[in-house]
């Protein structure tokens, strides 16, 4: 099976639904994909490969479904892992960056001493969409002194055109 046969077997086991979270989106729902241990594989490994080449010291992964892909890939890849996370659930110093989204506002807090400065970092999420989230985390990086390396998805909804937010090389997987 090529790559572009394995990414559109991957795409065949992501449920649609309609109307989540607000009617009018079809949500792109990776729990379905992540349930299947054969899929589920093959993603990351595809998307172990999609992200190998560029240089990284950490990955830097958006809660929560960022962590089920970023963790992995850490592991694989021999880098150190960054949880960024909602507001008050980190235990350390953290540094805080507030965000505007399409429908309000969000917060993502990363520990102070998580990135070094000068250190590389490939930011890790589930999905993009409008590009919010991923541009906060970038922000935090930089806020701390590091280089973001990459940003990496495991889908992308490039019809949102979410990359244009983003400075730097954006890698996905799946492309909706």
């Amino acid at each position: 099976m090529n790559v572009e046969e394995s990414v559109t077997s991957l795409k065949a086991v992501i449920r649609d639904v309609p109307d989540f979270p607000k009617p009018g989106i079809v949500f792109k729902d990776i729990t379905t994909l992540l349930k299947n241990p054969k899929a589920f594989r093959r993603a990351l490994d595809l998307f172990t490969v999609l992200c190998g080449d560029h240089l990284a010291d950490k990955v830097v992964a958006i809660e929560s479904r960022g962590f089920i892909v970023g963790a992995p890939l850490a592991d694989r890849l021999g880098l150190g892992f960054v949880p960024l996370r909602k507001p008050g659930k980190l235990p350390g110093k953290t540094m805080r960056h507030t965000y505007t989204l399409e429908y309000g506002e969000d917060c993502l807090e990363i520990h102070d001493d998580a990135v070094t400065p000068g250190e590389r970092v490939l930011i890790v999420d589930d999905v993009i969409a409008t590009g919010g989230t991923a541009c906060a985390a970038g922000e935090l990086v930089r806020k701390l002194g590091g280089v973001v390396a990459a940003y990496a998805f495991l889908v992308e909804l490039s019809f949102l055109d979410g990359r244009s937010r983003l400075e730097g090389d954006v890698l996905s997987l799946i492309h909706y």
